[in-house]
């Protein structure tokens, strides 16, 4: 295949894990007005070092939802394909007149538990938004050299596994939160002025947000596990950690029941809980994941309802108090934390407030600056 014109520092590559290059985090670029200059421009992000672009790119791959929401923000096409399709949650979109996402050609990068050299070389993008560490450590046959392959032949890596505080092997390298994460790809995309425009929206959501979070003392406890199917009786317990993944909850300022409790995180332990353990801990709110596919009303005809009939979960306070909810997605990006965080503000504290401008996200996604 032949070599991309998308060309990344040449210590990047055996920098990866590592986690190099902490200090060059800004992005600069080499543009001059005059017709023979050379329009390369450079965006540097730990853990990949320096990557150089001799145009934007025009197709590319997002390693999840956040990315891609990323790129949607920014105004790009839809990513051609993402870590699982099913995980990319497009209905957040419904509520934002003029946005929206098909997934119909949209490939899952994860097939049958591994992912395919060969299915980054079909792809072909331009661009791939992941971080190459996530995959030499999450699955078996990838190494710098597969990294090194896919950079030379499709094209670079840019990415940070941002959404998740829970791998050993992102100890040696910095997170980005989400909007330092966003920014960062504003500049790959040359998006500077939409990035800013976002950071306006965020900044007034906040805004928004203060006076609907209750006083610390009136704060509910809350117990956010994972739960798939209409009658879930085994849950993976997750600690609200500092992963963007949980940046509405921490937003929204619950006290983590689980936290406090003698139930381990599924990052570390691996394991399960069911009814019997969440009675003991007795969160005053129960929020599932893996239920981002039900709509309200569906989550509480089957989910809740069959809590409600469970002999054991029918004892949860939050059960009996209805206050179990949708927790949202693990992949948020600059529209769908808006989004999921609204919604839960709803959920939790009885706010009917729109808390962002949803025309003027329209606007923004579809260049109206």
């Amino acid at each position: 295949m032949r070599r991309r014109d998308f060309l990344t520092g040449a210590a990047a590559g055996a920098a990866l894990l590592a986690g190099c290059n902490e200090e060059a985090e800004t992005a600069t670029t080499t543009d001059t007005a005059t017709p023979t200059s050379d329009p390369s421009y450079t965006v540097s992000m730990v853990p990949v070092g320096e990557v150089t672009f001799d145009g934007v790119p025009e197709t590319w791959v997002a390693n999840n939802g956040s990315w891609a929401d990323m790129g949607i923000a920014l105004g790009q096409v839809p990513p051609k394909g993402v870590w699982l399709t099913s995980r990319y949650h497009t209905q957040y979109y419904d509520p934002i007149p003029g946005v929206s996402v098909d997934k119909g050609d949209m490939v899952s990068l994860s097939q049958s538990g591994s992912v395919s050299k060969e299915l980054f070389y079909s792809l072909d993008a331009d661009l791939h938004t992941i971080d190459p560490n996530f995959l030499m450590n999450r699955f078996k046959g990838w190494e710098q050299a597969d990294i090194d392959d896919v950079r030379e032949d499709a094209g670079p890596f840019f990415g940070n596994s941002s959404f998740s505080t829970g791998y050993p092997w992102h100890e040696e390298y910095r997170y980005y939160s989400m909007m330092e994460a966003f920014e960062k790809l504003a500049a790959v995309f040359r998006e500077r002025e939409r990035y800013e425009a976002f950071e306006s929206v965020h900044e007034q959501f906040r805004t928004n947000l203060a006076p609907v979070v209750p006083g610390r003392s009136e704060r509910p406890s809350a117990a956010v596990v994972w739960g798939g199917g209409d009658e879930p009786e085994q849950f993976y317990p997750y600690t609200i950690g500092s992963g963007t993944s949980f940046k509405h909850l921490r937003d929204l300022k619950l006290r983590d029941a689980l936290a406090n409790s003698n139930v381990r995180d599924f990052h570390t332990s691996r394991g399960a809980v069911d009814y019997e353990t969440l009675v003991k801990v007795d969160p005053d709110v129960l929020l599932v994941r893996g239920q981002e596919g039900k709509s309200a009303a569906e989550f509480e005809e089957t989910v809740v309802q069959f809590m409600r009939d469970h002999d054991v979960a029918s004892e949860l306070t939050a059960v009996a108090n209805g206050d179990v909810h949708r927790a949202g997605g693990l992949y948020q990006g600059p529209i769908t934390n808006l989004v999921v965080t609204e919604r839960l503000a709803g959920d939790l504290y009885d706010s009917d407030a729109d808390l962002f401008d949803r025309q003027r996200v329209s606007d923004i996604v579809n260049g109206d600056l």
